[in-house]
């Protein structure tokens, strides 16, 4: 009997299946995985934020002006373009409160707000022009 070595068509057709499922789960996992990774960089963002207003205060006795300082826009254009959505970035101050807030990649129900009294947290809802986070 004449054997020929190799594989059949029905065989290669089920490895490749498999090969296709197991990219499909792989390609999900990285999607979460980048939408949580934007989502750190967000908070970091809003960590520099707290950090530089702390700074701006301590120099004059104010917030007043605090959002069209230069880091505290540089760190709010680098939270809009880790959130990659058409919401940007906001910052309310006045003399004597702030607050920053960026919405989330992995939920855009949420976003992650930082004031002046000392919060980071995440809030539901929008939330422009308030100066304490909710």
């Amino acid at each position: 009997m004449n054997r020929s070595k190799g594989f059949t068509l029905i065989e290669l057709l089920v490895v490749i299946a498999i090969i296709g499922i197991l990219s499909a789960v792989v390609l999900a996992s990285l999607n979460t995985a980048r939408s949580k990774g934007n989502d750190a960089a967000i908070q970091s963002d809003l960590s520099t934020i707290q950090t530089q207003a702390e700074i701006f205060y301590s120099a004059g006795n104010t917030y007043t002006g605090l959002c069209a300082d230069t880091t505290i826009e540089r760190a709010r254009a680098a939270a809009d373009a880790a959130n990659g959505t058409t919401v940007a970035a906001f910052c309310s101050a006045n003399a004597t409160a702030y607050a920053a807030t960026a919405q989330f990649v992995a939920n855009t129900g949420d976003y992650w707000c930082v004031d002046s009294t000392g919060n980071s947290k995440r809030i539901t809802g929008t939330a422009s022009a308030i100066t304490v986070c909710p």
